[in-house]
């Protein structure tokens, strides 16, 4: 009977040990709560896929103006809270140009922000969307990153 006893309160202290070895210390609630987290502070985010488009347009000036509309979208969404991440991508075979990781309530409203840049209206662009899951920590980063902008575009 002592060694089952024994056994069982080994058993016992193991798993309680392997329970406290996977509680973070460092967890904050408040914070958790107010990005949106799971338990393992992750959250779905849209994953949006620009791709080149079908128009090719030759007016420079023409292209200059759709470039600017774009990257007036693209701080209108980072105002509006929706732009988690954005940025282009290297040249590539498969003709990806950029990404934006938004924070939307539905594909329609991804659809809907996609609307508002003129280089997708125009064809320029094309874009593949995709829910994705990242950590809830990542809208933080566009604080500090305005701080380390030189130039704004």
């Amino acid at each position: 009977m002592g060694k089952q006893l024994f056994f069982i309160l080994l058993l016992a202290f193991s798993f309680l040990n392997i329970q406290a070895q996977t509680e973070n210390l460092n967890y904050n609630k408040q914070l958790a709560d107010s990005l949106g987290a799971d338990e393992y502070g992750m959250r779905s985010y849209y994953l949006v896929i620009l791709k080149t488009g079908t128009a090719k347009i030759e007016d420079k000036e023409k292209l200059g103006e759709l470039f600017r509309g774009h990257f007036d979208n693209i701080n209108k969404m980072a105002k509006e809270k929706y732009l988690v991440i954005a940025g282009p991508l290297e040249k590539n075979e498969l003709s990806y140009r950029g990404i934006f990781i938004l924070d939307a309530k539905s594909e329609e409203e991804v659809i809907s922000l996609m609307k508002g840049d003129p280089t997708i209206t125009a064809g320029i662009f094309t874009y593949e969307i995709m829910k994705w899951y990242g950590s809830a920590a990542i809208p933080l980063y566009l604080k500090y990153h305005d701080t380390i902008e030189k130039k704004k575009i």
